[in-house]
Order: structure tokens, then sequence, then C-alpha cells
């Protein structure tokens, strides 16, 4: 019985362990400028306001 009180324990301390590395990493990411080439969506595009180029919204066509 106490060896599997161990073991829990054990897992229980891994799992907390892992939980903090992965926040570390993350707040480390977020952090970071992001680079110029990135994925990253700019403020500049978040103020361009042109309508998209791609299929009209089905309301705009009289669709019920």
């Amino acid at each position: 019985m106490r060896h599997v009180l161990n073991l829990y324990l054990l897992g229980v301390v891994l799992t907390l362990f892992s939980i903090f590395v992965r926040l570390i990493e993350s707040l480390r990411d977020l952090l970071k400028s992001p680079s110029p080439g990135s994925s990253w969506t700019t403020r500049s595009q978040l103020a361009n306001t042109e309508p998209r180029k791609g299929l009209p919204d089905p309301l705009s066509r009289g669709v019920q």
C-alpha cells in the first residue's frame, strides 16, 4: 500500500512540474516580440477596413 501511495505522489509531482514548465515556456514566448515575418496579426492589419475579396455573405444575396 505504501508503494502505491509513493507512486501516486510521484505522479502528482511530475504532473505539477510539467504544468509549471509549460507555463514558463508560454510566458517566455509571450514576452518575445514577434518577428517581422511571423504569422502574428499586427495592429495595421487589424485596422485595415477594406472588405475581403471572397464569396459574398449569404445574407447580402437575399437568401433566407
